[in-house]
């Protein structure tokens, strides 16, 4: 695929994640028994008829890891270099219920065929308008159907990088970064009309973990 020329944001975010693709694949994961917790408490509301849609899946290891508990994964993301790894990540795990592809959120039109869960793990701080991809992620979700998600929310303590990350970003140093507090992504999930059945903030509060019924 081209490298497609990094002149908006999208585009930026698109490159970095490209570019780092096989370094974020050799990383381990920060804290292994957090992610494992995270692992756990999703399997509490997972069954085997479901299909699930995880978005911003990176290299494929949530959902190759979640596979087992469903009838089917949808996974996206809108790096190619990321999906290349995930689909090769599947190969060798044997994981023939997993379908990846290339795609950003906003691609994804709800149809008349919804999931009963969606993943967004490390995405709402990510992205332009955490609102309106809220808002999507409700519409593909099946009435009745669980959100979970994993969110940097660095309001808190980090404030100042509100005027870092826009420079960071120009320089290619980091991907788009929303800083937002805890408890506006909670109204925002609330407002969308979401009951949040699960809530944790991990470790010193930057990390909200939350499980979310669509009515």
């Amino acid at each position: 695929m081209p490298t497609l020329q990094a002149t908006t944001p999208v585009d930026r975010a698109v490159t970095f994640w490209d570019r780092t693709a096989a370094r974020y694949a050799r990383r381990p994961v920060p804290d292994e028994a957090v992610y494992q917790e995270k692992l756990r408490i999703t399997r509490d509301y997972l069954r085997p008829d479901m299909d699930v849609l995880e978005i911003g899946c990176g290299t494929g290891s949530t959902a190759i890891s979640h596979a087992p508990y469903v009838r089917h994964v949808d996974a996206v993301d809108f790096s190619a270099e990321m999906i290349a790894i995930a689909r090769q990540r599947a190969k060798v795990a044997g994981a023939a219920n997993v379908a990846f592809r290339q795609a950003a959120l906003d691609d994804l039109e709800p149809s008349a065929v919804r999931y009963d869960a969606v993943l967004a793990l490390s995405l709402l701080h990510l992205v332009p308008d955490r609102d309106a991809a809220i808002a999507r992620i409700r519409a593909l979700l099946a009435p009745g159907g669980v959100f979970v998600s994993s969110t940097a929310c660095i309001g808190e303590r980090m404030g100042w990088m509100k005027a870092v990350a826009p420079v960071a970003l120009r320089l290619g140093l980091f991907p788009p970064l929303r800083i937002f507090k805890a408890d506006d992504l909670r109204r925002s999930l609330t407002a969308a009309g979401f009951a949040i059945e699960h809530d944790w903030q991990v470790g010193k509060g930057d990390t909200l973990f939350v499980v979310a019924r669509r009515p």
